[in-house]
């Protein structure tokens, strides 16, 4: 996407205040560089990228770019991986993120007169509170649940009568299946769910579609770049847009680092451009989605990205196979009577790499004919032969947070 002249000069300026700061993060990255060289998109394409394990090494608060007395809150990643990410946030930052989410919400037709039941975790993570905020200033009602606690999240949603869902799809869907379990959905009063937080596949999609008859929407973000609230999919479903007034969109060969075609798959790359508090510049996601090129019927001028199709991180190896959960998931939906749940679990045997793949199937369906049919359809699509093990509706594990789709236990 070719950047504007505004969005060049907005870089500049963010280069040229972060290498005032004493020893922050950027000023030994871009000592050698002149904010007043960036002219073009050519020398945009110069700036270094930034990544995760950049971020980590700034811990704790490496990456401020203003001083102490500005910073009025940080969030952080997991660190499950490593040393968190933390990111400082200026009031600026809280109201523009705040200012996105709202469009967001607005963007899915929610309004005033909606109540939206917020299941995302609080605390440093920025999933609840950034649902919160964006509803908050859009004017909904907002019942903030928070995380975990299922019945008492039916039972409000019933006394409050929410209207609108906010969770991961894995919640999402434990959800809807407790609803449909308990016969209560005549009691449930929602129209809309908001999902985030990881990527979710046809199956799963359709199948809380179905159990609740509510329209769904993607929202879109990640920790270091605000938090989610960054983009939304329209109501045509014709891709999420991205706030590009407040970062800068790049879709990029995940090994080159070299910008793709539109309506290619590549990895996204972010930019801010107002951020105050901890400004990234060139920040490689690891999420993987595509471009897509022209207007958007739904009328908004936003530019627009597939769904997010998995991380570049998530790829896995086995027997000189490059697997994905999307690409196992491509060759789940193919074959009828399967449910959206799967698992792969991929161990290292007498000196072989084997997989598992765990199915769930519905009510009906021959198991024995529906593992083989998948052990046939994986071999012709992925060049791969799994142990393929079929069980019924509900008997793999749900999650309140997100679902680990392929396990790895030769690490």
């Amino acid at each position: 996407m070719q950047i504007t002249q505004k969005q060049l000069e907005q870089v500049r300026i963010q280069i040229e205040r972060v290498k005032k700061m004493d020893g922050g993060f950027y000023a030994n990255k871009f000592k050698d560089i002149n904010p007043q060289d960036i002219k073009t998109q050519e020398d945009f394409l110069k700036l270094p990228f930034s990544s995760k394990e950049e971020l980590r090494s700034a811990y704790p608060l490496g990456l401020a770019a203003v001083s102490d007395e500005k910073i009025v809150r940080i969030h952080s990643s997991s660190g499950t991986t490593g040393a968190p990410v933390i990111i400082p946030y200026t009031q600026k930052d809280v109201d523009d993120w705040a200012i996105m989410f709202a469009r967001c919400y607005q963007m899915a037709g929610v309004t005033k007169t909606d109540r939206v039941h917020i299941t995302p975790g609080y605390g440093l993570w920025t999933a609840g509170i950034g649902f919160q905020l964006g509803c908050e200033r859009l004017g909904a009602m907002a019942v903030p649940l928070g995380p975990g606690n299922t019945e008492k999240q039916l039972q409000m949603m019933q006394d409050l009568k929410s209207t609108v869902l906010c969770a991961t799809s894995s919640y999402a869907l434990l959800l809807a299946e407790e609803i449909e379990k308990r016969g209560i959905k005549d009691k449930i009063h929602l129209k809309k769910g908001i999902i985030g937080s990881e990527r979710w596949g046809d199956k799963m999609r359709a199948r809380i579609h179905d159990l609740l008859g509510i329209e769904l929407y993607d929202i879109y973000g990640l920790t270091e770049i605000y938090g989610p609230g960054i983009g939304i999919n329209c109501p045509g479903q014709e891709g999420i847009h991205i706030w590009n007034d407040y970062v800068y969109l790049e879709i990029l060969d995940p090994e080159t680092g070299k910008p793709v075609q539109d309506g290619q798959l590549g990895e996204i790359t972010l930019t801010t451009l107002v951020k105050e508090g901890a400004p990234l510049f060139r920040f490689r996601t690891h999420d993987l989605a595509a471009l897509i090129p022209g207007s958007c019927p739904c009328g908004s001028s936003f530019p627009r990205i597939s769904r997010i199709m998995g991380r570049s991180d998530d790829m896995v190896k086995v027997k000189g196979c490059i697997l994905f959960p999307s690409s196992i998931e491509g060759v789940i939906k193919k074959v009828p009577g399967t449910s959206s749940e799967y698992r792969a679990e991929i161990e290292h045997v007498d000196g072989r790499d084997r997989i598992t793949v765990f199915v769930e199937v519905e009510g009906g369906v021959d198991r024995t004919e529906a593992a083989l049919t998948l052990k046939y359809r994986f071999k012709e699509k992925l060049n791969v032969t799994p142990e393929v093990k079929v069980v019924g509706e509900g008997e793999l594990p749900r999650s309140e947070k997100k679902t680990k789709r392929i396990i790895d236990k030769r690490c």
